[in-house]
């Protein structure tokens, strides 16, 4: 068998016009995506974009982006060491913003002398610095504020962070004089 007796291929369509074609179909598929969502809010159709693709429903932790705090508390001692003016203003002034949350975490060094005298427990005494900060900051945003201890032993603290954790729900909006 020879070139010859093979049968003719046939014309096809250029390579740019399929290209192009495929191009088309995705945008009226996206067009379509739009119109079919827009009376859907954005948390919405996060959530169901993270269940169609199998992922947690859980929101994700805020992450810190500012800390600040109140170091050298007395070896087993929840007394403030000093005074919490600056602490206080700096949070004040990242409060300004209704998108942030205020976690206090409080912590001891490990050692057997940073304990609560009472419980023995080196926790509860973690605990106790961060809600003496966290009341030092009442006045500040006292329904933004989160009490945490560390899970690890490290100096004897109490930090302050500031985490984004989007916007506030349409109730809570906080004005400010402009």
């Amino acid at each position: 068998m020879n070139a010859s007796e093979y049968p003719d291929t046939p014309t096809g369509k250029p390579l740019w016009l399929i290209t192009l074609a495929d191009l088309a179909l995705l945008l009226v598929g996206f067009l379509v995506l739009l119109q079919a969502t827009q009376h859907i809010g954005g948390k919405d159709l996060a959530k169901g974009i993270r269940e169609g693709f199998g992922a947690n429903d859980t929101e994700p932790t805020p992450m810190p982006v500012a800390a600040a705090g109140i170091l050298d508390f007395a070896s087993g001692s929840a007394i403030l060491p000093t005074t919490p003016g600056a602490l206080v203003a700096w949070a004040r002034e990242a409060a300004r913003d209704p998108r942030v949350m205020l976690t206090v975490t409080g912590s001891t060094d490990g050692t057997s002398a940073d304990i609560d005298r009472v419980t023995g427990s080196a926790a509860i005494l973690a605990a106790d610095r961060a809600r003496t900060v966290a009341a030092a900051l009442a006045a500040v945003a006292p329904s933004r504020v989160a009490i945490v201890t560390a899970t690890k032993p490290g100096r004897r603290a109490a930090i302050v962070s500031v985490a984004f954790v989007g916007e506030p729900p349409r109730g809570d909006v906080q004005r400010t004089a402009q």
